[in-house]
């Protein structure tokens, strides 16, 4: 039987350099695994002159960024180009960290019969409500501690048409509050590691697009929700009202739900995730 291939999408300010670790070890268990760039990300990500050292606060609040022309159809574009090719090697698992998940949701609505499964690691899954930016006023949003990592945001995302977090701030106590928020217990060193992987500009109009699955497409495809029990961005009541809405839209196609014990960041190399998406790539 042919192995699946997994598609990993990554999250919000980042890129595929998140989920390499995730990638090798499933590459050296004999699966076939990728992690493609989002437009705008990695290899295409913009970096403000004014986001260097020494920083330029007041020019970083304003500078603009050509990653406002993005939508979310730009990144579900990118990912369906990505599915297709690979679906000619064999069945397609699909997976999304974090923001990722409106992606794997909008492409699922698109090319349901070219998926095998969807998969959800800590990601926003909107079913009853349109927009991930709908679900952070839902009283299970109501723990997150995101406003930490909001709180290292330069100038405003409606002006800039971006949301432009400082990573590179040498403000201890903004580091330590998106420390509590993406990283728990996360060592100093790995904390440097982390803030240098993301990058600084991510197209504010993502998080309003709509992106609810739909029962007669997305709703068909097989689906796991990998909770992330330890997760301080996407807290637990939140990832569970994820799944029992996507339940009661199918509910005879019921998420299959895995944990483990991890913050929002992972790390996505961690065996116990590894072990899950090596399970699901088991024929």
């Amino acid at each position: 039987m042919t192995r699946p291939t997994l598609v990993f999408i990554h999250g919000t300010h980042s890129s595929s350099y998140l989920a390499s670790g995730l990638i090798t070890e499933l590459t050296l268990r004999g699966h076939r695994a990728v992690a493609p760039d989002l437009p705008g990300h990695g290899g295409d990500a913009f970096y403000p002159r004014s986001y260097q050292a020494p920083q330029d606060l007041q020019a970083l609040a304003s500078e603009p960024s050509p990653l406002t022309k993005l939508t979310i159809d730009d990144y579900v574009e990118r990912t369906v180009d990505v599915v297709r090719r690979a679906r000619r090697h064999g069945p397609v698992i699909l997976a999304g960290a974090s923001q990722g998940g409106v992606v794997v949701s909008r492409v699922g609505n698109a090319i349901p019969d070219l998926l095998a499964r969807v998969v959800y690691t800590a990601a926003y899954c909107c079913v009853d409500l349109p927009s991930l930016n709908a679900y952070l006023g839902t009283p299970e949003n109501a723990t997150s501690l995101l406003p930490l990592v909001t709180a290292a945001i330069a100038g405003d995302p409606a002006a800039l048409g971006v949301a432009r977090v400082n990573w590179r701030t040498a403000d201890p106590a903004l580091i330590d509050g998106i420390r509590r928020c993406l990283a728990g217990d996360f060592t100093d060193e790995a904390m440097t590691r982390l803030l240098n992987a993301f990058q600084p500009d991510e197209p504010a109009g993502i998080p309003l697009a709509d992106a609810r699955g739909h029962a007669d497409t997305w709703g068909r495809i097989p689906r796991t929700y990998i909770r992330f029990t330890e997760d301080r961005l996407i807290p637990l009541a939140l990832q569970d009202r994820f799944i029992a809405e996507a339940d009661r839209l199918t509910p005879d196609n019921p998420t299959d739900v895995r944990s483990i014990a991890a913050p929002h960041v992972g790390p996505f190399d961690r065996p116990d995730l590894v072990d899950i998406l090596a399970d699901l790539l088991t024929p």
